[in-house]
């Protein structure tokens, strides 16, 4: 009997025996939780409904071994050789509030910088769906000491916090084809886990050519740090500025122009 005669006869036999399961189980290990987290079967269930999630090295999660700092953790997203990015959603397991951001790239790279608050060590992942419905995940471990989710703003204590409210700073760098743009918007972003202090946070944000057409769009939650900061690289169509849209869950409006 030829190898392939042997190859075909087993596959059959092990068909007729009903233990594909061996072949299926290997499969599903495969793609098993690198980070070992017991909150990840309940967080595909949640927000992805339990698609299958393909770990893939192509998505990068930057972020401290150890954060110095639990309410400003300084996390990029790095996702390299992946066409066709539609949405990036980014999650920290341990979180009382586990959605930290969903990112709708459309004409930007999809990957991004930003801060984060920490209630205690966790798993900080990117997950990332493509145009044909497939979602692949990439993820850090970062300790920290807690507290940052249950900590009440620090910038409250200014007398001018209100005045000051959803100001934004920007920076634009250009290379002639592409741009950098770098936000930090004003703002407390409170997770309403702090005694006495309702939650008060950034919950869309958007960046639009200077025609209005949205270039990239954010879906924002309480876990970003206070005064939240954000970069992010988009094409250079030659706009004569960038405008950011957004608001806030009590109807604040965001509206800056930021030049290069």
């Amino acid at each position: 009997m030829s190898l392939l005669e042997e190859l075909v006869s087993m596959k059959r036999w092990i068909a007729a025996c009903g233990l594909a399961w061996l072949f299926t189980g290997a499969a599903a290990a495969a793609d098993a939780d690198p980070l070992n987290s017991v909150r990840w079967p309940d967080l595909q269930r949640e927000y992805l409904a339990d698609a299958p999630v393909s770990f893939d090295s192509r998505i990068e999660v930057l972020a401290p071994k150890v954060a110095e700092d639990s309410m400003n953790v300084p996390v990029t997203i790095r996702v390299k050789g992946l066409p066709d990015v539609k949405r990036v959603l980014v999650v920290v397991d341990f979180n009382p509030i586990v959605k930290v951001l969903d990112f709708h790239p459309l004409m930007a790279q999809p990957g991004l910088s930003f801060r984060i608050k920490l209630q205690q060590a966790s798993p900080v992942r990117a997950l990332v769906q493509t145009g044909d419905g497939r979602w692949l995940a990439g993820g850090a471990w970062v300790d920290a000491a807690g507290g940052g989710c249950t900590a009440p703003s620090t910038g409250r204590g200014a007398p001018d916090w209100a005045q000051k409210l959803n100001q934004v700073q920007g920076r634009v760098w250009k290379d002639g084809q592409n741009q950098r743009l770098r936000l930090r918007i004003m703002h407390p972003m409170d997770t309403g886990l702090a005694p006495g202090i309702p939650a008060f946070f950034i919950e869309q944000l958007a960046v639009v050519d200077d025609k209005g057409a949205p270039m990239l769009q954010l879906e924002t939650f309480e876990p970003l740090s206070e005064n939240p900061v954000f970069s992010f690289d988009l094409p250079d169509l030659g706009q004569d500025a960038l405008r950011v849209v957004g608001r806030d869950n009590n109807g604040n409006r965001i509206d800056a122009k930021v030049l290069p």
